[in-house]
C-alpha cells in the first residue's frame, strides 16, 4: 500500500484530504450521495485488495467520484464539475475518474438526467474520455458505482433499477450501458478468483431482499 508520499506523487489526495473535499462537497449540496460514495470507496477498496490492485489508491478514487455534485442537483454536469475541481486540485488521477465513472461503454448519451452542459462542454467530456485507454482503477469504479446504494452494496440489478425509476427512463443506450457493467462484473469475477458478491454477502442480501431503511419509496435523484 502506498504511504502519503506516494499517493501524492500520483496526483492523488490522501485518505484525509479526501475525505475533508467530501465533506466540504456535502455541505455545499446535502444529500445520499455522501454515504453512496462512502459506500463505494470501501467497496472499491475491499475488491481492489482482492485482486491485487492499491487498496488506498482505489479508495479515494471510488470517495471523490461524485464530487462534482457539490455544484447542487444536476445531470451530465456532475461529471464535468467534479473533473474541474480536481484539475484545479492538481489531482489528475481523481479528474479522470470524475469522467469516467459514468460511461463504462464511453457512450455520452447514456447518462442518468440531464444532459445539463454547453455542446462546448458535451465536446470535451467526450474528447477527454474518447482518449482515456480505461484501466482496472477506472472499471473497478464504474462497477463499485453501479452496485452501491446509500445504504450499502447491493445486486446490480436492484442498483441499475433503482436508477432507472428515479429518473424515469430507459433506452438501448442504457441497456447497453448495463450491459458493460455486467462485463466489468465478470472481468473482476476472474481477476479476484471469486464471484465478487461473495466479498459483501450479508450487506447484499439486506439491501437486495429487504429494501431501503424506510422501506417504501424512491430515493432522490441526487442519490447516487
Amino acid at each position: 500500500m502506498l504511504d502519503n508520499d506516494g499517493i501524492k506523487a500520483m496526483k492523488l489526495p490522501t485518505k484525509e484530504e479526501a475525505e475533508s473535499i467530501l465533506i466540504w462537497g456535502h455541505d455545499k449540496n446535502p444529500g445520499p450521495w455522501l454515504d453512496h460514495s462512502k459506500v463505494a470507496a470501501k467497496a472499491a477498496e475491499k475488491i481492489a485488495l482482492k485482486c491485487g490492485l492499491d487498496g488506498n489508491k482505489a479508495y479515494v478514487l471510488g470517495l471523490l467520484h461524485d464530487i462534482g455534485r457539490y455544484e447542487g442537483v444536476t445531470g451530465l454536469r456532475h461529471v464535468l464539475a467534479g473533473y474541474n475541481l480536481m484539475n484545479e486540485k492538481d489531482y489528475l488521477n481523481n479528474a479522470r475518474i470524475c469522467l469516467t465513472h459514468s460511461f463504462p461503454n464511453k457512450d455520452i448519451n447514456s447518462i442518468f438526467g440531464e444532459i445539463d452542459c454547453t455542446e462546448e462542454e458535451i465536446t470535451k467530456i467526450k474528447t477527454e474520455i474518447d482518449n482515456y485507454e480505461y484501466d482496472d482503477y477506472d472499471m473497478l469504479i464504474q462497477l463499485c458505482d453501479s452496485m452501491c446504494m446509500a445504504e450499502g452494496v447491493c445486486l446490480l440489478e436492484v442498483r441499475l433499477m433503482d436508477v432507472a425509476r428515479r429518473y424515469n427512463t430507459c433506452n438501448q443506450n442504457i441497456l447497453n450501458k448495463w450491459n458493460s457493467y455486467f462485463d466489468i462484473k465478470e472481468y473482476f469475477n476472474e481477476k479476484c478468483g471469486i464471484n465478487i458478491y461473495e466479498l459483501f454477502h450479508e450487506e447484499i442480501v439486506k439491501n437486495s431482499m429487504y429494501g431501503r431503511k424506510n422501506g417504501k419509496g424512491k430515493s432522490p435523484k441526487n442519490h447516487r
